[in-house]
């Protein structure tokens, strides 16, 4: 997909704007500074709890731009915000916020089967018109050693990640891991439709 004018990212993640730049997406990086770890879920259904955490990135962005003249010269019409996390069984993992809770996760995903959803929201500026979805993918995880997911942990590697990790990443290094739907939904984007959102979110402005 190529787009003549770039839209804004509501994210700092380089996979996200590597995976839009690959797609031929042109980007402006506005991160917002929503912390997640600083908002409950609730009794709220996974698949709504990541979509309205994306809107909230959206949204914060919107609100950051307004009093950004700069950046508002941009004339960027477009927001994009996502969030991706990780629902085993009873649980659902966002980014683990230290090692015990990385190595819980790992854990907790060995010899399972888990979803991992990313929440979409493309968000119009200034106006606040809206899409929201989610994608989803199924990730089986095998037997993993203790001893290679405490090197794994001790690595560092599962900071700033849904579920402590990265699909590609673990991967490469040999974990038995497999994919069922879109790997970049996993990765933070789902890739396979997001190009024809944005084009069709565009269109409709």
């Amino acid at each position: 997909m190529s787009t003549s004018v770039p839209i804004w990212l509501a994210s700092g993640s380089s996979r996200r704007r590597r995976l839009l730049e690959e797609a031929g997406v042109e980007v402006m990086v506005k991160p917002s500074d929503l912390d997640d770890a600083d908002l409950t879920k609730g009794s709220v259904q996974p698949e709504l709890w990541v979509m309205a955490l994306a809107y909230f990135k959206a949204r914060r962005v919107s609100d950051l731009l307004n009093s950004d003249p700069v950046a508002q010269s941009v004339r960027i019409r477009v927001i994009l915000g996502a969030d991706t996390l990780c629902v085993c069984e009873d649980e659902v993992f966002g980014q683990p916020q230290d090692t015990n809770e990385a190595t819980h996760m790992i854990r907790r995903m060995c010899n399972r089967v888990h979803r991992t959803m990313t929440g979409v929201c493309l968000l119009a500026f200034p106006t606040g018109r809206r899409f929201l979805t989610v994608d989803q993918a199924r990730i089986t995880v095998g037997d993993v050693s203790e001893r290679r997911i405490e090197e794994y942990i001790a690595s560092g590697q599962w900071r700033g990640k849904a579920g402590g990790y990265n699909l590609s990443e673990r991967i490469e290094a040999g974990w038995p891991i497999s994919c069922e739907g879109d790997p970049a939904t996993v990765m933070g984007l789902p890739m396979r439709k997001l190009p024809d959102w944005i084009k069709r979110f565009r269109i409709s402005l």
